[in-house]
C-alpha cells in the first residue's frame, strides 16, 4: 500500500518525456521546490509567524546535505512527496480550528470542510510513504499544546498582543464578566483586569528572571496543570470538549485506515534478512537497545554535520554496542540530556506563551523519525539519509530558533553569528553540489561507497556486481571475497562468486555454501544445478 500513489508519478514522466532520465529527476527537483516554499509558508504562519525567520529556515532546508538522497534518487520521490502532504495536511488541520477563539473552552473547530481535507491529504501522504501517518499525531499534539494557550492566556489576564481599549470601569464593575461579553461560555474579547480579578496570580509566582529555565519549566508545568484541572463550574472534560471531539475522529481515522494498511498487508509485516538490520536480530535485549539507542544519535548527527554520506549504511556499517562501556554511548546520554533541555525550554515557554517554533521543531523532528526508530516494528535498514528528509524539517526550525536566541542574547557578535551561518549556508550548498556528483553513474555511485565505508560488505557487493557487469572479473572476485570477509553469511555474494570461479569443485563448493545459508536461494539453486547437469 505504501508508495501507491508514488507508482502514478513515473507513467506520467515516461508519458510527458519518455524514458529520458532528466525528467524523472525534474520532476524530484520541482517536488522539493515546492516542499521548500510550503515549509516557509509554515513557518510564517504557524511557526514563527516572521517572513525573515521562515525565508531563513526555507534556504536552510533547500541545501541541506542530507536530502541528495531522497531528492537526486529516483526512489527518493517517495519520502519528498510525502513531506508536501505532510505539511499540506498540517495546514490544513491549523485552518479548521478556530484562531481566534477566547473563552473557557478550547477552540471550536471552525471548518470542518479543512479537518476532512486534512485527514485526506494526511492519507495521502500515508499512501506514498508509511511515516506520512504521524501528521495526526503532530496535529493533535500541536493541537493540545498550542492552541489550548488561549486558556491560559485568560488565566494570564487575557491577550497581551491585541489589548482592547476600554473605558475606565468602577471597581465593582472589573469583579465580573459583562453580560455582553459573554455568550454560551464563549469569549470573542477578554479584559485583561477582568480576568485578573477573577483569577489572580498565584502568591508563588516568581519573577521572570530569577529562576533558571528547569526552574521556570517546572513552575510552568505546575501552572499548566492548575489550569487543566481547574474547576470553575466546569470539569476538564466539559472544557476540553472541542478538542476531545477532534482527537476522537482522527484517532478512529486512524485506527480504521491502520487497521486496513495491515489487512491490505494479509495481516503480517514485511520481512527483513540479518543483513539488512543486523541489531533486530540479535539474542540480546541490552545489545539492542544500547544500538537503537546510539542509532537515534548517529541520526541527529547527520542532521547537525553531514560530512559523512553514503547511499547504504547495512552490513558492517555501524557495528553493534554490546556493551554498556561502549564509548558510543555517550553520543546517546549527550542526545537524552539535549531532548530534555529542548523540552523543557519548550514548557518554559508556556509561562510567557511565546516560542511556539520549539514544540513544532521538535514535533516535527521526532514524530516522523519514530517508524524508522524500530520501536513499533522493525524496519529493513540501519540508517536510512532519505527517511531524514521529514524529520529535517523540524530540525532547520530549531536550528534557526537557536541562531535567534544567540543573536539576541550575543547582540554586539550579531555580525559574526550571521557571518557563520552564511558560511554553513556555502558549506551545505557545498556538500550537496559534491554528493549528487556521486548520484550521476552506477559507477561513482558504487565507487564512493566503497571509498566511504570500506568496511560495509553491502557496497562492496554492489560494486562487484557492477564491475562483473562491465566484464571486470578479477576486480569482481576481488570485492567479492572482501564483502565475505566482512560479512561471511553474505549468500547472494557467495553465488555471484561461484559464476566466476572456473574451477568446478571451487563453484559447486561456492553454491552448496550459499544454500546452507539460506535453503531457498533460487539463483543458487538454479547454478547448482545447472553445474550438476
Amino acid at each position: 500500500m505504501a508508495g501507491t500513489w508514488c507508482t502514478l508519478t513515473p507513467p506520467l514522466n515516461i508519458l510527458l518525456g519518455g524514458m529520458n532520465p532528466f525528467y524523472f529527476h525534474a520532476v524530484n527537483v520541482i517536488l522539493h521546490c515546492l516542499v521548500t516554499l510550503v515549509l516557509m509558508y509554515t513557518c510564517d504562519k504557524a511557526v514563527f509567524k516572521d517572513c525573515r525567520l521562515a525565508f531563513v529556515t526555507a534556504l536552510f532546508f533547500a541545501v541541506h546535505p542530507i536530502h541528495t538522497e531522497a531528492v537526486t534518487g529516483i526512489v527518493g520521490r517517495a519520502d519528498v512527496l510525502a513531506c508536501l502532504l505532510f505539511l499540506l495536511a498540517f495546514l490544513s488541520y491549523n485552518r479548521s480550528v478556530d484562531q481566534l477563539y477566547v473563552g473557557e473552552h478550547f477552540p471550536p473547530t471552525a471548518s470542518p470542510f479543512f479537518l476532512l481535507l486534512s485527514l485526506f491529504l494526511g492519507t495521502c501522504a500515508m499512501l506514498v510513504k508509511e511515516t506520512g501517518v504521524t501528521v495526526f499525531g503532530v496535529c493533535l499534539v500541536y493541537d493540545f499544546f498550542s492552541l489550548s494557550c488561549n486558556g491560559l492566556k485568560l488565566r494570564n489576564g487575557g491577550i497581551h498582543q491585541r489589548p482592547a481599549r476600554q473605558p475606565a470601569a468602577s471597581p465593582s464593575a472589573s469583579l465580573q464578566v459583562p453580560p455582553s461579553g459573554r455568550e454560551n461560555g464563549k469569549h470573542r474579547f477578554a479584559h485583561r483586569g477582568t480576568w485578573n480579578s477573577c483569577h489572580p496570580a498565584a502568591p508563588d509566582e516568581p519573577r521572570s528572571g530569577s529562576l533558571s529555565v528547569p526552574s521556570k519549566a517546572m513552575w510552568a508545568i505546575r501552572r499548566y496543570c492548575r489550569y487543566l484541572t481547574a474547576n470553575n463550574n466546569q470539569n476538564f472534560l466539559y472544557t476540553a470538549r472541542p478538542f476531545l471531539k477532534r482527537a476522537a475522529l482522527v484517532i478512529s481515522y486512524v485506527i480504521l485506515v491502520l487497521y486496513f494498511r495491515l489487512w491490505i498487508m494479509g495481516g503480517s509485516m514485511p520481512m527483513f534478512s540479518e543483513q539488512d538490520n543486523p541489531a533486530s536480530f540479535s539474542p540480546y535485549l541490552l545489545t539492542r537497545f544500547l544500538t537503537y539507542s546510539y542509532l537515534l544519535a548517529f541520526n541527529a548527527w547527520l542532521l547537525l554535520a553531514p560530512i559523512t554520506l553514503c547511499y547504504d549504511w547495512q552490513v558492517g556499517s555501524i557495528p553493534l554496542i554490546e556493551s554498556v562501556w561502549d564509548a558510543r554511548n555517550l553520543a546517546t546520554v549527550f542526545l537524552v540530556l539535549v531532548l530534555m533541555l529542548l523540552s523543557l525550554h519548550c514548557i518554559a515557554a508556556f509561562k510567557k506563551l511565546e516560542h511556539k517554533e520549539v514544540l513544532v521543531g521538535l514535533l516535527f523532528l521526532v514524530f516522523p523519525f519514530i517508524p524508522a526508530s524500530n520501536l513499533f516494528f522493525r524496519v529493513g535498514f540501519v540508517v536510512a539519509e532519505r527517511v531524514l528528509y521529514m524529520p529535517s524539517m523540524g530540525y532547520c526550525i530549531l536550528f534557526v530558533h537557536g541562531l535567534r536566541k544567540l543573536s539576541t542574547w550575543l547582540d554586539k557578535w550579531r555580525i559574526t553569528l550571521l557571518t557563520l551561518f552564511a558560511l554553513v549556508l556555502l558549506l551545505f550548498s557545498w556538500k550537496t553540489v559534491k554528493q549528487n556528483e556521486i548520484w550521476l553513474s552506477r559507477e561513482s555511485l558504487f565507487s564512493s561507497g566503497v571509498k566511504t565505508l570500506p568496511h560495509n560488505a553491502k557496497v562492496h557487493y554492489n560494486y562487484a556486481n557492477f564491475l562483473k557487469d562491465q566484464g571486470r572479473n578479477i576486480e569482481a572476485i576481488y570485492h567479492y571475497k572482501t564483502a565475505l570477509k566482512l560479512y561471511p553469511r553474505h549468500a547472494s555474494a557467495l553465488n555471484n562468486l561461484g559464476t566466476l570461479t572456473k574451477d568446478v569443485v571451487d563453484a559447486k563448493d561456492y553454491y552448496r555454501r550459499a544454500l546452507q545459508l539460506n535453503p531457498q536461494h533460487n539463483r543458487a539453486l538454479f547454478n547448482l544445478g545447472n553445474l550438476l547437469k
